[in-house]
Parts: structure tokens; C-alpha cells; sequence
């Protein structure tokens, strides 16, 4: 009976989201005081802040409920994305290096949303008076992570090899 590796092989990059993830929250929660702008370059900051809501604050004044809301939400999706690395072949390397990058990222600030009742933001991008809403390093990985699934899903996903 052989055994067929999968992605899981990946979960490595999982630690090493969350750990990062987490170390820099702390960080940041630590090192600065909460709303004040720390300037790095001209268009990048350093501001903690704290997100009671889903991407970009959605539903941040939701009065609570979204708390547990958008933690059952990380929890299933984080089952789901555990599933499809356990049922992915290790030799679909983009598939599951970004499926490791989602599932970290979703971990990291599932901690935060449970234990803190809001995520950690402390990345600020702004460019002429617009600012991008704050973010982390969770939020970088969930981003580069869909990133590469679509990427994977255009250039090197079998079925679209196959359909001529």
C-alpha cells in the first residue's frame, strides 16, 4: 500500500504565517500607541489599529455579533482549506504553497478576532491624502495566497491543460 503525499506537506508555511503573523501584533501592540502614525517612507506608516470588522472594517460597528460571526466563518473556511491541501497531490507546488498562505492567515487572525475581539492592523499605505485601509502580515499572506490559487487556476491547473 503507498501512501500519495499532498499538500500538507506545506503546513511548515502555516507556522511560519501564524508565528510571523503573531510576533508582529505583538509587536506592534507593544511598541505603539494606538491610532498615531509612526512614518517609515513617504507612503507607508506604522499605525495600530483594531479592526472589530471583516476586510477593509465591514461591519466594524455591527454592535458585536460579528465577532463570533466572522470567527465561525475562519473556522469552517479553515477546515475547508485543511481538507483541500490533505486531498491535493504535493506536486501541485502552487496550489499548495497558496492554500498554506490562506489557511495561516485566516489562522492568525481567527487568534486575534477570539482572543482579543478584534484583529491587530498596523500597515498603513497612503499615496497623496488616500490611505488604503490598515492591514498585517495575515492580511499579506491571505492576499499572496489567492493570488497564487488564481495563477494556479490559469496557468497551471490540469484542466485547463487539457481543454483545447
Amino acid at each position: 500500500m503507498t501512501t500519495q503525499r499532498t499538500a500538507l506537506s506545506w503546513l511548515w508555511l502555516v507556522a511560519v504565517v501564524l508565528v510571523l503573523d503573531l510576533f508582529t501584533k505583538y509587536q506592534a501592540s507593544s511598541l505603539l500607541p494606538y491610532g498615531v502614525a509612526h512614518p517609515q517612507l513617504p507612503v507607508f506608516d506604522l499605525t495600530l489599529l483594531h479592526n472589530t470588522g471583516a476586510a477593509f472594517s465591514f461591519l466594524a460597528k455591527a454592535g458585536g455579533w460579528q465577532r463570533w460571526f466572522f470567527a465561525v466563518i475562519a473556522v469552517v473556511v479553515s477546515i475547508v482549506l485543511l481538507v483541500w491541501m490533505a486531498r491535493t497531490p504535493r506536486q501541485q507546488r502552487w496550489l499548495g504553497a497558496g492554500l498554506a498562505l490562506l489557511l495561516g492567515g485566516a489562522l492568525g487572525n481567527l487568534y486575534d478576532r477570539v482572543v482579543q475581539g478584534y484583529v491587530i492592523d498596523f500597515i498603513s499605505l497612503h499615496y497623496d491624502g488616500y490611505y488604503f485601509p490598515a492591514f498585517n502580515l495575515a492580511d499579506t499572506a491571505i492576499t499572496i495566497g489567492a493570488a497564487m490559487l488564481i495563477i494556479d487556476m490559469i496557468w497551471f491547473s490540469d484542466s485547463n491543460n487539457n481543454s483545447s
